[in-house]
């Protein structure tokens, strides 16, 4: 299967994007370089387009009850223009995905990963019950995330709505730059900053209005790349990586998003309680004392013995080091506890440190 385009194909191309095949379409992975790109989202702001995420729209009188069943955050808590990060479950507790929940006046809208769309829209058509309707809107949908210490500014030049009212967790609907859009006060780099959904023929007229606007702010386009290293710094979970059918939301950090007592319970929920009691790794932070970048899988030791094994590894431009993520079994998951990294037969020094990496000033 050839893979697909984003509405924003032409303009990455024309920008002298690096471009590679990821999750199902052709993506930028970089343009000025990674490291530039970071720190420009970290000083500036930076635009990405990550329109190959996918959207389901959910309506009917069992919508809530439904998607309530299907994740494990509480979906009754949800008011009109709020958002949930959550998770979906299998049957023994390992995670389908994790995914965002938007809560309208009449519809709900799911927002889960490119690599899982399929997957996940198969997953939880299979449990529907009542009066729903599933929709995928992932095709019509592009989605523009405009991060940085400048990103509020920016936006602020090219819509009339009240940005300040839109609280972390929050959107509202309004125009940017003359088209419909939901401003989404999300995002995935731990900078502050707005989402914006779109339908596609209208990417292009927002993304040039994105730029113009943004000239004095020293806005660029970021890609993959840089889009991984901002979301390790502040250790957000990457599914595939960090998570997968193989690990619960318990071991994974992600308690905090399981609501065990909700009313109508939810998929998966004995084993996650069992888990809460008999977890016996947990996923850590550290930086490598010495030189070179942990790579996904790579075996973790405590003198001869193995203890885990790398989530995600990279190198943090704002602390220069190279850090990562881990599962680690315990009791060996302490911080301040020095570990060894298997980089193909080379052992490397790392330390298990406090996370995440880095906050914001």
């Amino acid at each position: 299967m050839q893979p697909k385009k984003t509405a924003l194909y032409n303009r990455h191309v024309a920008l002298g994007a690096k471009m590679v095949p990821f999750a199902g379409f052709i993506m930028p992975v970089q343009y000025s370089g990674i490291l530039d790109e970071h720190l420009n989202v970290r000083n500036k702001v930076g635009v990405f387009d990550v329109s190959h995420m996918g959207e389901f729209e959910f309506r009917g009188a069992d919508a809530e009850k439904t998607l309530n069943y299907l994740t494990t955050n509480n979906v009754a808590k949800l008011e009109p223009g709020g958002i949930q990060y959550s998770a979906m479950l299998f049957d023994d507790g390992g995670v389908v995905d994790d995914l965002l929940v938007y809560r309208f006046e009449n519809h709900y809208m799911t927002v889960v990963n490119a690599a899982n769309l399929d997957k996940d829209f198969e997953w939880m058509k299979s449990h529907l019950k009542g009066d729903v309707e599933m929709k995928d809107v992932s095709d019509q949908t592009s989605l523009l995330a405009i991060q940085g210490p400048d990103a509020v500014s920016l936006i602020k030049k090219i819509t009339n709505t009240p940005l300040d009212e839109i609280v972390y967790y929050n959107f509202q609907l309004g125009k940017v730059a003359g088209v419909n859009a939901i401003i989404s006060r999300t995002g995935y780099t731990g900078e502050d900053g707005f989402e914006l959904y779109v339908d596609r023929e209208d990417s292009e007229q927002l993304w040039d209005a994105v730029f113009e606007a943004g000239e004095e702010y020293g806005v660029k386009p970021v890609g993959l790349g840089a889009r991984d290293s901002l979301r390790l710094e502040v250790c957000f979970n990457l599914y595939g990586n960090d998570m997968d059918q193989t690990t619960n939301p318990i071991e994974a950090g992600l308690g905090w998003i399981v609501k065990s007592k909700k009313l109508g319970g939810f998929i998966g929920k004995q084993p996650v309680l069992d888990a809460k009691e008999k977890t016996t790794r947990k996923l850590v932070g550290f930086i490598l004392i010495e030189k070179g970048i942990a790579r996904h899988n790579s075996d973790v030791y405590l003198g001869d013995k193995k203890v885990g094994y790398v989530a995600s590894g990279g190198f943090s431009p704002m602390l220069e080091k190279p850090i990562g993520l881990a599962y680690v079994d315990k009791p060996h998951h302490e911080i301040g506890t020095m570990i060894e990294i298997d980089l193909r037969g080379r052992r490397l020094q790392a330390e298990i440190v406090q996370t995440p990496f880095y906050k914001r000033p």
